[in-house]
């Protein structure tokens, strides 16, 4: 129980896990469809604002206001968190691209009755405006917890 308690008292730690708390929690909000709400929103990948961009921008802000914006800290945390962000909105983003083309093909031999396949999940990545979105609330959690 100590070690959390101790890992609750890193304050960097704590404004990325609170950036991503507050980004999961809006992403719920934000993923509301005509057909009604669905509690997968808030534990899934995926959607707005971005919760990998909101923990890793809220790190490595927390990095910068603690140890300096010139530390070799900050520098180790802003070149990962690019790393994650670009991931996001690039790879994971094209990989859901191309199960929805999956899932379209996969639909279309079902109704022949060729095959029975499960559906692949499409939202896997985000759009740079949700990447944006999630790095600012990081920037902001970081902002008021420093």
């Amino acid at each position: 129980m100590d070690v959390l308690i101790n890992m609750w008292n890193n304050i960097a730690l704590r404004s990325a896990f609170i950036a991503w708390a507050i980004a999961q929690t809006l992403k719920g909000f934000t993923a509301i469809r005509p057909r009604g709400f669905s509690w997968k929103h808030f534990l899934g990948t995926g959607g707005m604002p971005s919760s990998h961009s909101a923990f890793v921008s809220g790190l490595t802000a927390a990095v910068g206001f603690l140890h300096g914006w010139d530390s070799t800290l900050f520098a180790i945390s802003l070149v990962s968190s690019l790393i994650v962000m670009y991931d996001a909105a690039g790879l994971r983003r094209a990989a859901g691209r191309q199960a929805a083309v999956l899932n379209k093909l996969t639909e279309e031999f079902l109704e022949k009755g060729e095959i029975k396949q499960e559906r692949l999940r499409e939202l896997l990545g985000h759009t740079p405006v949700e990447v944006f979105a999630g790095a600012a609330l990081g920037v902001v959690v970081a902002l008021i917890i420093c």
